[in-house]
């Protein structure tokens, strides 16, 4: 059984006991409900059993929750690609990775997202994500197939013109400045994104430096059609899609979203950041 399945299963048994406190039920009150074994119960809680639709419906209907069950079902569903480890996902390289994310992109119609350190994979251009995989590569010690993963990270591109599809995207005003590649390709990559202003289905905000917050930046993430949520850490790709995750990072999404700027604005701002370059 991979980690990555345990911790979803934890994280899911979790919930079920959070539940049944709530509902002021101790475990031999909740097995008597569903005519199970005390010792049923204790597993699914502890993380130690894998549950049935069947039985987190019939758990949400015990505690007097009957409409949790969508969303622990949502959970269950999740248990296998919640958690995706970036060493697994990269042992052959990053072209895999980024044409899984052509998929995503071409069945999804609206995206709404939020980055703090890096110019978003939709926006790059190929040396500004060269750059980056070959620093993620020597990082995570994995293959390097950087020419083929730059080709499909462009390919996923093409939906930015598809009609019909809305790209919401915010991102920190560090990440102008942040030179994670050389300056000239820095250069490249600011004038790329001044090209998406006004770009039909494109909003394209910035938070600027002193900006007044409603909360802490903390980490980037991207929502999906409103139903999924995807974010990425050092070490993992998390897959988010219960009712209650997606809910919490849109008003995250919202609130920060008050403090960016748009147009003519962020036009400014990334004048002034490619300025800068030639400061030094």
């Amino acid at each position: 059984m991979s980690t990555d399945f345990q911790a979803g299963r934890i994280a899911l048994g979790a919930r079920l006991r959070e539940l049944r406190t709530e509902a002021g039920l101790n475990g031999k009150e909740i097995a008597s409900r569903l005519g199970w074994q005390r010792s049923k119960v204790s597993r699914l809680e502890n993380g130690k059993q894998t549950t049935t639709a069947e039985d987190l419906e019939a758990w949400a209907r015990a505690v007097g929750a009957p409409s949790e069950a969508a969303d622990l079902k949502a959970r269950l569903r999740g248990l296998e690609s919640q958690q995706r480890s970036w060493r697994r996902q990269l042992a052959a390289g990053h072209r895999g990775v980024q044409e899984k994310y052509v998929v995503e992109y071409h069945r999804t119609a609206s995206v709404r997202a939020y980055e703090t350190t890096v110019i978003p994979g939709l926006f790059q251009v190929p040396d500004y994500a060269r750059s980056l995989f070959t620093q993620n590569a020597e990082l995570m010690q994995s293959p390097r197939d950087t020419d083929e993963a730059v080709r499909a990270r462009m390919k996923r591109q093409e939906v930015l013109y598809q009609p019909g599809k809305t790209f919401d995207v915010i991102v920190w005003e560090g990440v102008l400045h942040t030179l994670i590649c050389p300056r000239d390709v820095m250069a490249a990559q600011l004038d790329r994104l001044v090209g998406l202003i006004g770009m039909s289905g494109v909003y394209f905000g910035v938070i600027p430096l002193g900006a007044a917050l409603k909360l802490t930046p903390k980490h980037g993430f991207w929502i999906f059609d409103d139903k999924r949520v995807i974010v990425e850490t050092i070490n993992t790709e998390l897959h988010l899609e219960s009712s209650a995750d997606v809910a919490l990072y849109t008003r995250v999404w919202e609130r920060l979203n008050e403090s960016a700027v748009y147009g003519a604005q962020v036009h400014r701002l990334i004048a002034r950041a490619r300025a800068a370059l030639k400061d030094v």
